[in-house]
């Protein structure tokens, strides 16, 4: 990152952009924890995986359909589409697991580093002065 004031991401930011990252979709949770690059490079990973897997399940429906009504079938199927899909799909899946692991790390260590902000008292709160003993 610049020069810029940015404040670390907190700790629920942080787990929800690693749940997001590897349960839902990778790459987005990357982008969300301000990774961008990461992200985009993930999520481009995922999409193209998932194209190849949604290319290589219409054309194997499109084959069983044709068995179904005795059309003929070439002998050679699309099993490319579906072993490459899954390939591209697992690397942007890898590499959002090691990013979301840094930013566990990352977060540990700005935990460990500064002292945790304390809340203010309720006294604090009404506008009251606090009373003296």
């Amino acid at each position: 990152m610049t020069a810029r004031n940015v404040r670390p991401l907190g700790h629920a930011r942080v787990v929800s952009c690693v749940l997001v990252n590897l349960c839902a979709t990778p790459g987005l949770g990357s982008v969300m924890a301000r990774r961008v690059w990461a992200g985009i490079g993930q999520l481009l990973f995922a999409l193209a995986g998932f194209c190849l897997v949604v290319g290589w399940m219409f054309e194997f429906f499109h084959r069983v359909y044709l068995q179904q009504m005795d059309e003929p079938v070439s002998s050679n199927g699309p099993g490319w589409m579906g072993k490459w899909g899954l390939i591209c799909f697992g690397a942007g899946w890898l590499w959002s697991l090691v990013t979301s692991l840094s930013l566990l790390r990352q977060i540990k260590g700005y935990e460990q580093a500064g002292p945790k902000p304390v809340p203010p008292r309720l006294a604090d709160l009404t506008g009251k002065p606090p009373k003296q003993s």
